[in-house]
């Protein structure tokens, strides 16, 4: 499918329509923004209009999305079309210099059957220092038919050398109505689900295109039940529920359920937009938890939250820091003094 098909970015496609119709593409772009928003559709889709067999009869720079060019190049198969990405077998993933060194073997020769051969690298922070240093040399001195798209969401872990040599375009989440609209017209789903995922993924329309909505709506009523007045009054309740989600290793799911539901509620403490809720149908509940809630230890609360998601990979303790967040939970919606009906 064609540029025209993605949902939002409107900026940078225009940057790169703007480039293909003045003969003005760099030989080496670096697409980065949050993950999974449609950076690697982009590219893809640039791929497509260099290489489409109808692009002449096209008056806006875009791809037809279905000659056998552009069909190649969406199943990965078109001669002049190279992907690289992380080997997902490991257990932290990697982008080799094996892989490096094999596109450069590919990339010096003139294209097969379009004008340019590209290279798409993605999660391109991946590389090694190995894999890395290689592709600099291929950046310092590209060939003049060949055209390099590195897409991350940590530009930042990338070398300085690397970016430099690249020029950046910068993807930002779509809007929720956006997310919303594609939602609804991609997977048909009604309006109420498509309005759940779009704030569920934070825009990130690949996840929204993709994710199951019953087991979001599963693990949230998880969350909701986690939450009750009656389970937060209980200390033994707390302390069961976190042993039995940690045993599970569902102590970082259901830590990111809690920071949506507190952030709901610093959301109708401060009078914020309802249409920011993701619990909307829980406003009433909400709304009686604000009344005794002391905003301040909710935002030290989801800071510490998200302290804890970033350190998840490093063995650190989640059920203890689950049983510490729900139990500061309840003297923050001030039900540390109450007891649970017996």
């Amino acid at each position: 499918m064609p540029f025209h098909d993605i949902t939002g970015h409107e900026r940078p496609i225009a940057l790169l329509k703007a480039a293909l119709k003045q003969a003005r593409l760099a030989h080496a772009y670096l697409f980065h923004g949050e993950a999974h928003i449609g950076k690697l559709l982009a590219a893809t889709r640039l791929a497509q209009t260099l290489n489409c067999e109808h692009t002449q009869s096209i008056d806006d720079q875009d791809s037809c999305g279905c000659c056998r060019a552009c069909l190649q190049i969406a199943a990965r198969t078109h001669p002049d079309f190279f992907v690289i990405e992380p080997d997902r077998e490991l257990a932290v993933p990697q982008i080799k210099i094996e892989q490096v060194r094999e596109i450069e073997q590919q990339i010096i020769y003139r294209p097969l059957m379009g004008e340019r051969k590209i290279c798409l690298i993605d999660d391109a922070d991946r590389l090694t220092v190995g894999a890395a240093n290689a592709l600099l040399k291929t950046l310092e001195e590209p060939p003049g038919h060949g055209l390099f798209i590195l897409i991350s969401s940590r530009p930042q872990a990338l070398p300085i050398t690397i970016r430099s040599r690249c020029q950046s375009l910068r993807f930002t989440p779509p809007a929720q109505t956006q997310v919303e609209a594609a939602v609804i017209l991609k997977r048909e789903l009604p309006p109420v689900e498509s309005r759940f995922l779009a704030l569920v993924t934070e825009g990130r329309i690949g996840e929204a295109l993709t994710l199951d909505v019953a087991d979001l709506r599963a693990q949230q009523r998880e969350c909701l039940d986690l939450v009750a007045p009656n389970t937060l009054k209980s200390i033994t309740a707390i302390l069961t529920m976190a042993e039995s989600l940690a045993k599970a290793d569902r102590g970082a799911e259901i830590l990111t359920w809690l920071n949506r539901w507190i952030r709901d509620l610093v959301i109708v403490i401060t009078g914020g937009h309802q249409e920011h809720l993701l619990h909307l149908d829980q406003l009433d509940q909400l709304r009686q938890c604000a009344q005794h809630a002391d905003p301040d230890a909710l935002l030290d609360l989801l800071k510490d939250i998200e302290r804890t998601e970033q350190q998840a990979t490093r063995h650190l303790n989640l059920h203890m820091a689950l049983e510490n967040i729900l139990l500061r939970l309840r003297e923050a919606v001030g039900l540390a003094g109450t007891a649970a009906p017996a």
